[in-house]
């Protein structure tokens, strides 16, 4: 039976309720296509976070990985294409729950200056539009705890010399967040939506270990 291990994050800077860690205990437990579903709630703190992430990758041996995390102001769901080596929260002025910052800090300083994800990204976008989900593929993971966790663990993988398939999807705001007053206005998505939109994104991924040639339409985004 093929493994998938589907990591979330807890609350993080102004976010109270992260869809991401709604998405990971949704699935877990749960199988897709006949492969066993594995999630984890990584802590929202720099490098903590890419060990728990890593840790559960060596437990469960996963196929494939796929991570999760909020990106607001998004209305689709995004797979990232590119995880960069750069952290740099202090122009954002958001710690992590720790209460660190950093600015201009690399995850690995030995590392390349960026990682593709191995993932099948137009699959999992066509897939989900077809599904009737608003998705995207996005070339800017930016340069919080998101991309800092989806660059350690492709860099765990790379490193570790896994065949492990791995990359980064990014959800729109709960709508609970979307009504805070800071947000107003912020776009947003049902967790059912997002949970429906994860599963028929890991199907395609499971389908396809070579992306489709189709063409992607796109329009620009944050």
């Amino acid at each position: 039976m093929a493994t998938v291990l589907v990591s979330g994050f807890e609350l993080y800077g102004t976010t109270p309720v992260n869809p991401a860690q709604g998405v990971a205990e949704a699935l877990d437990g749960t199988e897709i296509d006949g492969a066993a579903i594995t999630g984890v709630v990584a802590p929202s703190r720099w490098f903590d976070c890419v060990d728990v992430v890593t840790e559960a990758i060596d437990r469960t041996a996963p196929d494939l990985v796929v991570m999760l995390g909020e990106y607001g102001g998004r209305a689709m769901i995004t797979v990232e294409r590119i995880a960069q080596n750069l952290n740099d929260s202090a122009r954002y002025q958001v710690a992590d729950n720790s209460g660190r910052v950093l600015e201009d800090d690399l995850t690995d300083p030995d590392g390349p200056v960026a990682y593709w994800s191995t993932l099948p990204l137009r699959a999992m976008v066509l897939a989900m539009r077809e599904a009737g989900i608003p998705a995207d593929i996005s070339d800017a993971p930016g340069t919080l705890m998101c991309n800092h966790l989806m660059y350690g663990v492709l860099h765990y993988v790379a490193t570790h010399d896994l065949e492990t398939r791995t990359g980064w999807i990014h959800l729109p705001h709960l709508p609970e967040v979307a009504a805070m007053e800071g947000n107003l206005g912020a776009p947003s998505m049902s967790l059912a939506t997002s949970v429906a939109g994860v599963r028929v994104a890991i199907s395609a991924a499971l389908r396809h270990t070579v992306d489709i040639k189709a063409h992607v339409r796109s329009r620009l985004q944050i």
